[in-house]
């Protein structure tokens, strides 16, 4: 595997990948496999008929699609014509996808046909002039395809016919001859992530293909004396919308010319029984992905010796679960440690042990701090405080979101610097991960913004006032709570009407598990909210619980 030049695009790399091993599996997706030569080559049609169809450099293309090949076919395609491809959880609601359209300036959405009835709804509301409509099962064999719709094992859903509607495999009848497109690589976007607001609304990230290459760059320098290209199996089972699984697809699939086994959906049995099928060696999770699988009471059946390498990111391993792992298959968890904003920090090494609690070294494309948040100032080796990063490579600045930009990238000793929320420790070369912001809530893998359901529920007619922190629960990470303040005189509104109100607007992992009714909330002299307040309470509370 080379090195790779941080001046080049996103997909230069993999390009360079398929010219190299053209016959070897890129991909595997429900039992199907996909050349890199063949990969290459539905890139290069979706990148021509794209284009065919109007959609040209720097315009905004939503990709509302579960982990598929569909999702990294127009993700590259996108890139190649110079397109921003604007990737976004396929468990959104039309509410939540019609704010990220608006706010993006988006063209064109790819979407799964099961979600087409969200699209549909947004249409009239937003710029988007495109839909482009995937089924699951579509580059799959015709005789698959028969099986798993006799057997109702295919989800579909019922798309209207209209002018601006298309589907995917029309797109791939184009042939592969996408036009070149000048681009600097240091400045043209590769795409646009939307994250956690703190204002209620999701913050849209943009990144350049230098940004992207950069930190990419440096993790596969981490792994590239342990990686075998053509030998090594990688298991997908991440979201692609999410920065971690993106950067590692390829960090450990595409760029080195190992095969990625493409997971449509996280369900455990069927990750098992692929790991002992396919002999992945690589496997990405989040916490909760790795306990799932040590509390699956059909674990012994799975042979999963084939297995040397486990990262794991998102939020914060706990102890057991590293340790159970360990004994359980012989192999160590390393960390992956990152944000959105400025991509990959650190990947835990792999030519030495991990040390527990530690992200490790950060990496040489990134420069950091550790200070005081109040004062700024550094803090002593050892000592706890909030971590600050900056590179050269990243976008200092949030999408359309002046207010937000201020409040997360703060200027310093003469660089501009992102305030990752995260308090750490630092001892000699490794970087401790001690806690986070409270405004941000880790379940299963997702950060979830606190006060985006604070938003959603202060909408509601019935409430004046919402707090929502993070439970501490070793399954998951943390579980949802809402404290909810209604309206003086208001009757007859349940909890259950509000989870109601909340599962329309949100996407399933943001919905509360808990609400509980107060009369008052803590809030500070200036009035603001004191979310600490009640996180710390909820912590006693569970605490004592397990006491």
């Amino acid at each position: 595997m080379e090195d790779v030049d941080a001046n080049e695009y996103v997909f230069t790399q993999f390009e360079k990948t398929c010219a190299r091993y053209p016959d070897h599996p890129a991909l595997v997706y429900l039992g199907e496999k996909y050349s890199f030569a063949k990969l290459e080559e539905l890139v290069a049609r979706f990148a021509t008929a794209a284009h065919a169809r109007g959609i040209r450099d720097n315009d905004k293309v939503i990709l509302y699609l579960p982990n598929c090949p569909q999702w990294i076919i127009a993700y590259l395609g996108l890139q190649k014509i110079g397109a921003v491809p604007v990737p976004i959880s396929p468990l959104y609601t039309a509410y939540e996808v019609e704010y990220m359209a608006q706010d993006s300036g988006a063209k064109a959405i790819v979407c799964q046909d099961t979600n087409f009835g969200y699209v549909k709804q947004l249409l009239p509301k937003t710029q988007i002039e495109q839909v482009i409509v995937a089924n699951l099962a579509d580059l799959l064999p015709l005789w698959k395809r028969a099986v798993g719709v006799l057997l109702d094992k295919i989800p579909h859903g019922r798309v209207e016919q209209d002018p601006r509607v298309h589907f995917f495999m029309d797109l791939l009848k184009h042939p592969p001859q996408p036009p070149h497109v000048e681009m600097n690589p240091r400045e043209h976007l590769a795409y646009i992530l939307y994250t956690g607001g703190t204002t209620g609304f999701p913050k849209g990230v943009p990144g350049t293909h230098g940004s992207m290459v950069s930190y990419v760059r440096d993790a596969s320098a981490v792994v590239r004396a342990h990686i075998q290209p053509t030998q090594d199996v990688f298991i997908l089972v991440n979201p692609l919308f999410h920065i971690m699984a993106k950067g590692m697809l390829f960090t450990l699939g595409l760029n080195p010319g190992c095969t990625t086994i493409v997971m449509p959906q996280p369900q455990i049995d069927a990750v098992l029984e692929t790991i002992q099928r396919y002999r992945v060696t690589c496997l990405l999770g989040v916490p909760a992905l790795y306990r799932m699988i040590l509390e699956n009471d059909r674990l012994d059946r799975y042979d999963l010796s084939s297995l040397r390498v486990c990262y794991c990111g998102g939020d914060t391993l706990p102890l057991e679960v590293f340790h159970r792992w360990e004994q359980k298959t012989g192999v160590k968890i390393r960390q992956v440690y990152g944000s959105t904003e400025v991509g990959f920090v650190s990947l835990g090494r792999l030519d030495q042990d991990p040390v527990p609690m530690s992200v490790g070294s950060l990496f040489p494309s990134r420069r950091y701090r550790i200070v005081d948040p109040e004062t700024l100032q550094p803090v002593t080796e050892g000592a706890v405080g909030e971590l600050l990063v900056t590179s050269d490579y990243i976008i200092k600045e949030y999408w359309n979101k002046p207010a937000e930009t201020a409040r997360a990238y703060i200027p310093l000793a003469g660089e501009v610097w992102y305030r990752m929320g995260d308090f750490v420790r630092q001892e000699k070369d490794d970087v401790f991960y001690v806690d986070r912001s409270a405004d941000l809530i880790k379940y299963k893998g997702y950060r979830v913004s606190a006060s985006e359901i604070e938003t959603v529920l202060q909408d509601h007619p019935a409430v004046i006032g919402a707090c929502v922190v993070g439970v501490p629960d070793p399954g998951v990470g943390e579980r949802i709570k809402a404290i909810v303040v209604m309206k003086e005189g208001t009757r007859g509104v349940s909890s259950s009407e509000l989870l109601r109100w909340c599962r329309e607007r949100l996407a399933p992992y943001k919905v509360p598990q808990y609400i509980e009714f107060r009369d008052m909330l803590p809030k500070s002299k200036v009035g603001k909210l004191l979310r600490r307040e009640i996180r710390d309470e909820e912590r006693r509370r569970a605490g004592k619980a397990k006491q």
